[in-house]
């Protein structure tokens, strides 16, 4: 093979493994058949939120205490500081990501990243008005989160979230509970 050919195979491996990123970058953040809530108010869903509830997953197995902390940053895309205390380890541990939306502002359906340039869904689906209780589900149904902005949350508004949960085919029953003691 010449010096030229190699040259091109290079350069077309490349692009394609671009365009293949770019494409998977792009893939579906939230579950079909589920709806993020409209006129969403970043400002108001910023601050710190308790997990009430989540499918346990492996970056949160084994931990309690668990909070969210979300605030700006200058280029318009949300830090995000998730913290919880790892029973195993008797210690906290924390993780610092950034969320995008991944559309209209006012539509609760963002994409959160840990791990440089690979993002994961975040959507909020069900929000009260106060902004002070939030179901939240992952890219698929296995990631679903109960969040409070207080360590617990009214069994009213927790069987109103698992119904929305349940009516979306989430299997409420998987849950765990997290201990804020």
């Amino acid at each position: 093979m010449k010096k030229t050919d190699k040259k091109y195979l290079l350069i077309g491996g490349g692009l394609l493994l671009a365009g293949a990123l770019i494409a998977w970058s792009r893939r579906r953040t939230i579950p079909k058949g589920v709806q993020a809530v409209h006129n969403f108010d970043k400002q108001r869903y910023l601050g710190k939120w308790y997990e009430i509830a989540r499918f346990d997953y492996i970056f949160e197995r084994g931990l309690n205490k668990t909070t969210a902390e979300y605030a700006a940053n200058e280029d318009g895309s949300i830090k995000v500081v998730n913290k919880g205390y790892n029973t195993r380890k008797a210690k906290y541990q924390s993780a610092v990501g950034k969320a995008k939306f991944t559309g209209d502002e006012q539509v609760a359906r963002l994409k959160v990243s840990f791990f440089g340039p690979f993002y994961a869904g975040y959507n909020v689906i069900a929000l009260d008005n106060d902004y002070r209780y939030a179901l939240v589900a992952g890219k698929n149904r296995d990631y679903l989160w109960l969040l409070s902005r207080e360590k617990s949350m009214p069994e009213e508004v927790i069987e109103r979230y698992l119904n929305i949960a349940r009516s979306h085919g989430f299997k409420v029953e998987d849950l765990t509970w997290v201990k804020h003691d």
